[in-house]
């Protein structure tokens, strides 16, 4: 039995939630019409869910991965697709003989290694003359510097003139696509064919369009060695639906998530406020009783010192000498002797 892939963030998962899911399942839909009939290698497929996609279009697809975990898995899981076939390979030192492939996919790949030269010069090598190289990077200018993010996995992540120059330098000719993530409203038409277009809007101005997106977050280049190849594919923009709106969903979550906790947060506040109303009140409750307390304590500490005085008077001779003449005094006024 193969081995389950836990999604640890390195590579894609099918199920993983989020606009990981878009970018990742968009690039292989992309692809898929471009390879149609051709032999294709997938360099770095992890899983296998793009391999097995692109076979639904290819004459024949070979997966490679240098994870044997991935490479068993991918074997047991899409087992049934004969036109597809799953190896165990390093992408810098690829074990396919020269020329093998009419078409070379490899998305994600390149940010993750250091030999970026190599894997280049290999992916040249086992293309056919005429072959087609079809690379998706990040743009780290967008992805990395403009959202202040750091992925443990990329080790060596490219601006576009890095990029550009280590393309340029195998493949003298390539048509360059941006690929960004977002919410999207898309309007169709349900007969008939027509052109597409993308533009950019803000909030600050909302009137003011500009044409295509300025801000890709990925690059996905079209590379070749021949022109012709190129020049026979049309532009075309790309737009994949998420049908279950899985995305738009985790969102509404958050949102409701955001909305319970500020409901929660305004909650507690309340209680907080209501919690140091009692305790100013018990503390000038406890105030009121520690001043009573005082008083009572001073005016039996007045009647003890009285007593004490008493006690001492009692205790003198003269007081002794005294007694019976007071209680005679006070027989005779019909007071009791103990007065």
């Amino acid at each position: 039995m193969g081995q389950n892939l836990e999604f640890t963030g390195e590579r894609f998962i099918p199920g993983t939630a989020g606009e990981i899911w878009h970018e990742h399942w968009h690039r292989y839909h992309f692809a898929a019409p471009l390879v149609a009939g051709l032999d294709v290698l997938d360099v770095a497929c992890g899983e296998g869910y793009g391999s097995a996609l692109l076979a639904t279009r290819a004459a024949k697809v070979v997966g490679a991965d240098i994870a044997a975990s991935a490479v068993e898995h991918a074997r047991e899981q899409y087992a049934r697709a004969k036109n597809l076939e799953f190896r165990q390979a390093d992408c810098a030192s690829l074990p396919f003989a020269d020329a093998s492939f009419d078409a070379v996919v490899t998305f994600e790949t390149i940010e993750h290694i250091t030999a970026q030269e190599a894997f280049l010069d290999e992916i040249r090598r086992v293309l056919r003359p005429d072959g087609l190289l079809i690379l998706s990077c990040p743009n780290k200018a967008e992805y990395s510097d403009r959202r202040g993010v750091t992925n443990e996995f990329h080790v060596r992540e490219l601006y576009r003139q890095e990029l550009e120059q280590l393309i340029a330098s195998r493949f003298p000719h390539a048509l360059w696509y941006g690929q960004r993530p977002s919410f999207y409203s898309v309007v169709w038409p349900e007969q008939g064919e027509s052109g597409g277009e993308i533009f950019e809007v803000s909030e600050a101005a909302a009137t003011a369009a500009s044409p295509g997106h300025a801000r890709p977050l990925y690059f996905i280049i079209l590379a070749s060695n021949s022109a012709a190849r190129l020049s026979a594919i049309a532009p075309r923009m790309s737009v994949l639906a998420d049908r279950d709106e899985w995305v738009h969903q985790d969102y509404e979550k958050v949102m409701r998530d955001l909305t319970a906790t500020h409901r929660l947060a305004h909650d507690l506040d309340v209680c907080l406020e209501q919690a140091g109303e009692q305790r100013a009140e018990l503390i000038r409750a406890h105030g009121e009783r520690e001043s009573s307390h005082e008083a009572e304590l001073a005016r039996l500490a007045v009647e003890m010192e009285r007593q004490q005085h008493e006690i001492a008077r009692r205790a003198s001779f003269k007081w002794w000498v005294a007694l019976p003449i007071r209680r005679a005094w006070l027989a005779l006024k019909g007071k009791p002797p103990w007065s």
